[in-house]
């Protein structure tokens, strides 16, 4: 797979739109990273809308503008890489327009390219390497696996020269079916943690929850 090349990257207008437009429309596509280690990749499998600022869910709810979340204020298409527990990192890319801090949480790849890379730094290996979602089902581990931290903070996922980027799978990946359902981790929400703004592909093993 790694030799075959990579498809087109996916162009800036995709990304303008709601959040919970959004997340969906982004399963199927391929999220690249390069480093000096070598480029990893994986096939978005999960997905998460936050649409604030009316949704307490997202962390710009009420219109919060930190330096945390300043880059969810600007144009979309655009990394928003958070820490949770002093250790993990979530990969997010901005949507709808500026001035309208909306995000959309990439929760689970299928991998593609770089799983050797991605199995060292995940430090898996033998039997686990073989298993689905060991790599990267879930928003921290793939994260650990692609090498994506707070450096890439702000990165525009469409512009070919940027390391951080999003393309159109070649071979192209076939979304049999979108299945969807509450986000995860957001019981500090009220009755947004019940708003079904979490999708998937359904049926696929490397979802990070079924």
């Amino acid at each position: 797979m790694d030799a075959i090349p990579l498809g087109p990257v996916v162009e800036a207008s995709f990304y303008r739109r709601p959040a919970a437009e959004l997340a969906p429309a982004l399963l199927g596509l391929e999220l690249v990273h390069e480093t000096p280690e070598g480029l990893a990749s994986g096939i978005i499998v999960e997905t998460e809308a936050y649409q604030g600022p009316e949704d307490r869910g997202a962390h710009s709810f009420g219109g919060r503008r930190t330096a945390r979340t300043e880059v969810m204020f600007g144009p979309a298409g655009h990394a928003y890489v958070f820490s949770i527990y002093g250790m993990h990192h979530c990969f997010n890319v901005v949507a709808a327009e500026p001035g309208k801090p909306q995000a959309v949480l990439v929760r689970a790849l299928e991998p593609r390219r770089g799983l050797a890379l991605m199995a060292r730094r995940r430090c898996a290996g033998g039997d686990r390497l073989a298993r689905p979602g060991v790599l990267t089902g879930g928003p921290g581990r793939l994260c650990q696996a692609l090498g994506i931290t707070r450096g890439q903070y702000g990165l525009p996922l469409f512009d070919p020269a940027s390391p951080l980027r999003i393309h159109y799978p070649r071979p192209p990946f076939t979304v049999a079916a979108v299945a969807r359902g509450p986000r995860i981790n957001i019981d500090y929400a009220g009755e947004w943690k019940d708003v079904p703004w979490r999708f998937w592909v359904a049926g696929n093993p490397h979802v990070s929850r079924p």
